[in-house]
């Protein structure tokens, strides 16, 4: 109704595009919003209920909105009320919230009492599901099971629930770790040993309340008659009982509209389902279908460029995303030395940047995150961490170097060197070891060890090699111990072990190696180096929960949907990172893989950098082919490629700044081209500290002398 809309744009100053409008007014019946970055769904999902409740006169509470977070669930209540402020509240959650409402209700009829044991929630909670699926790992393959396989299995168990695969299946299915089938199995019989009584994790929560609607008819029609329209967001990330059960909530009047974009769905290995959408006409006949493919967000570049990279998907709805933006840059493509140039690169082109809290960095995994929260602390660079990679210092392979450098303070301690023995490639059995332990040897434990052992004379000499290794490590700085324990004492070849014997993937592992090694490049003892590592680990913390203001973004390609930025720098652009070798395998973990480059570059508004690099470890590396794939696009006939040269930095000199040391003087009052007043309290070697307000900030000497990034002030 034309009425509407012009009361809307003299009230809230919004005007909406002729298919935003028609997705307003399409009200009865299902519908299929698909939406392109950027195109303005929220702000259209809202006018719709507005609508609902204005013009077609419609109780706000038979509406119910289904949001893919309490973030996202938290942000449209917050639009609603100010869009609508007169209107009584909506009902805006998460599929998981209303499904536990609803598995509860059915429990309940049952006489069936539950405890939680994920999330925190309150009851008796004996255990929680790590605990139990750490038992259950332990009894069936006799290791300890790494928080890299407890994420791993937890999410394969996940993903088979979220599926709907019948539990008497599951044995025989093939998971992230050996025996996957059969340890979920048992934590699905563990779960419900006590009759009457159940233990149920988040995923629980679906499938009880999906079954309780299809199996309970009172329980359905009570369900079915609380609401005559039903909204979900980001139904491309939906799974399939999320689908069933919404499903069954609109099966007397099918007002369903769903909002989704089939190119961004990038969570099908947590149990997404996007082909639902594909077929969404065969579930709902009579569903109509809209497309959103004006992008507001970005520029007249990056919208042109990403339209045309998506389309190399097959399996997708055919969309046209365009703009009317205007355009701004060209997009940037720099192949680096290796990876401590392309640090460096983005971290002097953040200290040109005043508003840090429009740019982002974004990666496919998050141990890339570690090295650059290092750099960023140490030259005082602030930063948010959307997805706060504090497991990183938990990692076992931290722990391991951490129980390597331990051992060279005491070569006397037999419970450090328990821990090390058998990741030294030694191919020591875990009962040569139980002998040692239990042995009342003392001294070296070298030479304790082969003393107490029946070895090989291989084995012997390897032990009197690492004996005279750590005669030497104490007086070595870090960087060079870390280098020591992985190549002469043999832990990088045990790892390769270990990694084919688990099929953990070794790349990972190394890269975890790498950034110890780069941590470790800055410091003088390994003292030092450990203290560094919990200094990081508070450093994230902070990030995550009390970020700065003015803080640069650093997050997961798979975090950073839904956000949107100035500028974005997506780093490690190489072969085997994104894709993956795992995602070559199959056209559709491809296909997901591309649509994840393309959730990264669609959150540039303005100036988007793609960067890889040429070398790391000696090795050559690869661009990734979705790169290459970039390159092409922005190869016109007869032109040169598009992408401006590298530069050292675009950061302008100031002229006033200080470049000479000696004008540092502790107690001065300087001030910070990003941080603003402060005084110097600490000038020490090769760093300067300075108090901040509350915070007191340590920059690199070399860097603030060279960009000239602080000023004198005078009093």
């Amino acid at each position: 109704m034309t009425d509407f809309f012009e009361r809307k744009k003299q009230q809230l100053n919004i005007e909406l595009n002729d298919v935003q409008k028609q997705a307003v007014l399409q009200t009865e019946g299902p519908l299929l919003l698909l939406a392109c970055p950027g195109s303005g769904k929220t702000t259209t999902m809202i006018m719709r209920i507005g609508y609902l409740i204005e013009e077609k006169h419609v109780d706000p509470k038979r509406i119910k909105a289904i949001t893919f977070s309490r973030a996202s669930a938290r942000d449209m209540t917050e639009r609603f009320s100010r869009f609508f402020p007169d209107c009584e509240p909506i009902d805006f959650s998460t599929i998981h919230s209303l499904a536990f409402t609803i598995a509860r209700s059915h429990l309940t009829t049952s006489g069936t009492t539950f405890d939680l044991i994920e999330g925190g929630g309150k009851g008796r909670q004996s255990v929680n599901k790590a605990f139990l699926l750490r038992g259950i790992y332990k009894e069936v393959l006799k290791e300890d099971c790494t928080d890299d396989e407890l994420a791993s299995l937890s999410t394969f168990i996940s993903s088979i629930k979220n599926s709907m695969i019948p539990l008497e299946q599951w044995e025989d299915l093939k998971g992230p770790v050996d025996k996957s089938g059969r340890m979920a199995r048992k934590y699905e019989q563990y779960k419900s040993r006590t009759p009457g009584h159940l233990m149920l994790d988040f995923d629980d929560m679906l499938t009880i309340a999906e079954q309780g609607l299809r199996q309970d008819e009172q329980l359905g029609e009570r369900f079915r008659n609380l609401y005559d329209y039903l909204l979900t967001d980001e139904s491309q990330d939906t799974s399939l009982v999320q689908h069933k059960i919404v499903e069954h909530l609109v099966a007397h009047h099918g007002n369903l509209c769903v909002v989704a974009d089939d190119d961004q769905s990038i969570y099908t290995w947590r149990g997404a389902e996007p082909d639902y959408l594909l077929e969404f006409k065969k579930v709902y006949p009579d569903a109509q279908v809209l497309m959103m493919e004006r992008n507001y967000r970005s520029s007249k570049e990056i919208v042109e460029l990403t339209s045309k990279f998506i389309k190399r998907n097959k399996k997708r709805y055919p969309k046209d995303m365009h703009t009317e933006n205007e355009a701004k840059e060209p997009i940037y493509i720099r192949r680096l030395d290796d990876p401590k140039r392309q640090l460096e690169y983005v971290t002097y082109e953040l200290l040109g940047e005043s508003n840090l809290n429009e740019v982002a960095i974004l990666f496919r995994n998050n141990s890339s995150s570690t090295m650059y929260v290092n750099e960023l602390h140490r030259r005082g660079i602030p930063f948010y961490m959307k997805d706060a990679d504090d497991k990183f210092f938990s990692h076992w392979i931290v722990e391991d170097i951490l129980n390597f450098m331990r051992l060279s303070f005491n070569t006397e301690r037999k419970d450090v060197f328990a821990k090390i023995v058998m990741k030294m490639n030694l191919f020591i059995s875990r009962s040569m070891l139980t002998i040692f332990e239990n042995t009342m040897t003392t001294g070296n434990v070298f030479d304790a060890f082969i003393q107490s052992v029946d070895l090989k004379d291989s084995q012997v000499k390897k032990l009197m090699d690492y004996k005279k290794g750590y005669a030497v490590i104490p007086d070595m700085r870090p960087e060079r111990v870390i280098q020591l324990i992985r190549n002469d004492l043999g832990y990088e070849a045990a790892l390769k072990s270990r990694a084919e014997k688990f099929g953990f993937r070794i790349d990972y592992l190394l890269g975890i190696l790498d950034t110890l090694e780069g941590i470790a490049s800055q410091l003088r003892t390994m003292v030092d180096f450990a203290e560094r590592l919990k200094e990081l680990e508070q450093a994230v913390q902070q990030a995550k929960f009390e970020p700065a203001e003015n803080a640069v973004t650093l997050s997961t390609f798979h975090s950073a949907k839904g956000l949107e930025f100035r500028r974005v720098f997506m780093i490690d652009l190489v072969k085997g990172i994104i894709p993956s070798e795992e995602d070559e395998s199959a056209v559709a973990m491809l296909e997901e893989a591309r649509r994840l480059f393309y959730v990264g570059m669609t959150r540039a508004k303005d100036r988007l950098e793609l960067l890889s690099y040429s070398q790391d470890e000696g090795k050559t590396r690869e661009d990734s082919r979705f790169l290459n794939e970039v390159r092409g696009l922005l190869l016109k006939p007869g032109k040169t490629e598009t992408s401006a040269p590298v530069s050292k930095t675009s950061i302008p000199i100031n002229p006033e700044g200080i470049n000479n040391r000696d004008e540092l003087v502790v107690g001065s009052t300087v001030k910070h081209r990003v941080f603003g007043l402060g005084e110097i309290v600490v000038h020490d070697g090769n760093e300067v500290h300075i108090q901040f307000g509350d915070t007191e900030k340590c920059l690199d000497l070399e860097t603030v002398l060279s960009l000239r990034l602080l000023e004198k002030v005078a009093l």
